[in-house]
Parts: C-alpha cells; sequence; structure tokens
C-alpha cells in the first residue's frame, strides 16, 4: 500500500504487476479490498491500481458533498501520478458511475470500460431525498445499522460466509462523514445515458442475476446503449459478482481484456 497526495487529500492506493493498465474503482461503502480477487488474479499479467476514495478506507475523510466528478478526477490524478497515460478503467455501483463520469472527463485516454452492478440514469426526486437522508442517518448512528440491513441485498443470502463477512467489514469501517459525502453528492449526479451512446471504446457490462439494487434489466440497456458492448450475468450472485462468483467475474474479465489486444 502506497499513498499519493491527490488536489490535498491523501489517497491510499496498491499498484500491483507490470503491462497494460487496470485501475478498478469500488463502490459505496466500500474501499479497494473489495477487488482482492481481481488483484490477485489479473497481477501476473497486467499491472492493476486500486485505491480507496477520498472519504473511504485509508484515504482522507473530506465532510461536506463529493460529486461523482470529483472522484472521477481523482482517478485521473492518480493515473498521472503513476505515470499511466492508457488504461481500462472498471468500477461496481457507484464505482460504475465514477467511471461514466471519467469517461466523460478523459475518454481519450481509456482503453476499455468495465461497469459492474451500476445504472447511468441521474437520480429520482424520491432518490434525492432518500440519499439526503441516508448521508445524515450514518453520521448520526455510524454505518453498522445500515450495514445489517442491507448486507444480504449487497451480497446474495447464499454467499460464502467469508465473503459475507468481508463486505460487512468494509461497510461498518467506512468513515460516516466520508459515506455521506458520498451520498449527498451521488444524489446531485447527472444522467450519462446519452454519454453511453457515444462511446468509442470497448465496454464490458457485468450484473448478477439476484441484483436488487441494479437489475438484469439496467445492465441490459446498458447493453443495448452501449455501440459496442459485452453483457455478463453471473449467476448465483447479487450485487458484488466480483466477490461472490469471482471465478466467473474474472474469466468475463479476461475475456474482454484479452480482446483489446
Amino acid at each position: 500500500m502506497a499513498y499519493a497526495q491527490i488536489d490535498g487529500i491523501r489517497i491510499a492506493y496498491d499498484d500491483e504487476g507490470a503491462g497494460p493498465a487496470l485501475v478498478l474503482v469500488h463502490g459505496h461503502p466500500f474501499n479497494r479490498s473489495m477487488w482482492a480477487p481481481q488483484v490477485a488474479e489479473f497481477a501476473r499479467d497486467f499491472r492493476v491500481v486500486v485505491a480507496d476514495l477520498r472519504g473511504y478506507g485509508e484515504s482522507d475523510v473530506v465532510p461536506g458533498r463529493t460529486t461523482l466528478d470529483v472522484f472521477a478526477s481523482d482517478v485521473l490524478a492518480l493515473a498521472d501520478h503513476l505515470g499511466i497515460e492508457e488504461f481500462v478503467l472498471g468500477g461496481l455501483s457507484m464505482g460504475g458511475q465514477i467511471v461514466m463520469d471519467g469517461y466523460r472527463q478523459f475518454g481519450s485516454r481509456i482503453r476499455g470500460l468495465v461497469l459492474a452492478d451500476t445504472f447511468p440514469a441521474a437520480e429520482t426526486e424520491e432518490g434525492k431525498a432518500w440519499r439526503r437522508e441516508l448521508a445524515d442517518r450514518v453520521v448520526r448512528e455510524g454505518l453498522k445499522p445500515y450495514a445489517d440491513e442491507v448486507l444480504y441485498k449487497m451480497v446474495a443470502p447464499h454467499a460464502e460466509q467469508a465473503v459475507a463477512d468481508h463486505v460487512l467489514g468494509m461497510m461498518t469501517t467506512t468513515p460516516p462523514e466520508g459515506a455521506a459525502a458520498a451520498l449527498r453528492g451521488r444524489a446531485e449526479r447527472p444522467d450519462y445515458r446519452e454519454l453511453l451512446t457515444q462511446v468509442a471504446c470497448p465496454a464490458l457490462v457485468v450484473v448478477g442475476r439476484d441484483d436488487e439494487y441494479t437489475p438484469v434489466s439496467d445492465a441490459e440497456a446498458m447493453h443495448a446503449a452501449l455501440p459496442d458492448s459485452t453483457l455478463c450475468v453471473v449467476e448465483g450472485a447479487a450485487h458484488m459478482p466480483n466477490l461472490e462468483r469471482p471465478e466467473v467475474f474474472n474469466s468475463a474479465l479476461r475475456t474482454f481484456l484479452s480482446g483489446l489486444g
């Protein structure tokens, strides 16, 4: 693990392996350890970079509101810090939305997109109110009550205990002020659906068959919108197929990466 100073914020990251660069962005309320199975698999052939977003994991907490464009700018700044010019950019859930904003900001540097268990639409008015209320709640209560409520929506009820424990551990150790800032920012996210129709690089869309947050229909719509994409539906997984069924997720990702040349 190392640190980079990004816009005055200390960002924790891992930089493993050598070869073409693969940058993976975690979701909410997780940290870079959610990509452990992918780092272990792909660092043999690729340079894999995973970071804790500002407000998460071992990175600095920035209270207030953090919008997706700020997170995406941090990703680019870290790539610059590491001397990475071109890379495949992937993300899960909120991480996928950060990836979309990243394409909006610096698409010419992205060789391929990986969009896992995410969706491109702007938030509804009801959703905005819910995210703001949840932000206030996690600051007031901490993450544990929320984590206990949603654990078996993040992972399927039949997930291996070690996987469930890992996910619960990430959620309960996320700094409340960091999570709240992201929730407030995510409430204001733009609509990326038109952007997807203009993506010039190949894309891989992945979704867990049992994902209640971003159902298969959302993934199918993204797949249809993207000019050059592959869809992988992971059976026996909910919102985190990269952890629940890593062998299936990794196989789909390896096939995709191999096709990029």
